[in-house]
């Protein structure tokens, strides 16, 4: 499976943006795909995810902010980000993988297929 991550931008302090991740070669709502980013000098962080039930995890520092879902016509999942901050700053990057499950949806290292990675920058 191919992921394709877009939507990345640069938005003022308490914008929005949606971040889409495209998929080819697999129906990826069979899949759970996990959203993560990193920030510059920071190491990659779980950011949410949905499995595939379509339940959804989130990130304490993004909750209440962000909404993952899922368009299976489309075959794209979308990262919706409100009242952006500067801190949410950071390349964000989709992954998906057969064995993920409910358990291990927010590790990094269950996931071998990654998208590129978007850049989002948030001014303030």
């Amino acid at each position: 499976v191919q992921l394709q991550a877009s939507g990345g931008g640069l938005v003022q302090a308490g914008g929005s943006l949606r971040l889409s991740c495209a998929a080819s070669g697999r129906t990826i709502s069979r899949y759970a795909v996990g959203w993560f980013r990193q920030a510059p000098g920071m190491e990659r962080v779980f950011v949410a995810a949905i499995n595939r039930s379509g339940g959804k995890t989130y990130a304490d520092s993004v909750k209440g902010r962000v909404t993952v879902s899922r368009d299976t016509a489309r075959n794209t999942v979308y990262l919706q980000m409100n009242n952006l901050r500067p801190e949410d700053t950071a390349v964000y990057y989709c992954a998906t993988d057969p064995s993920v499950i409910v358990s291990n949806v927010a590790s990094q290292s269950a996931y071998a297929h990654w998208g590129q990675g978007t850049l989002v920058t948030v001014s303030s």
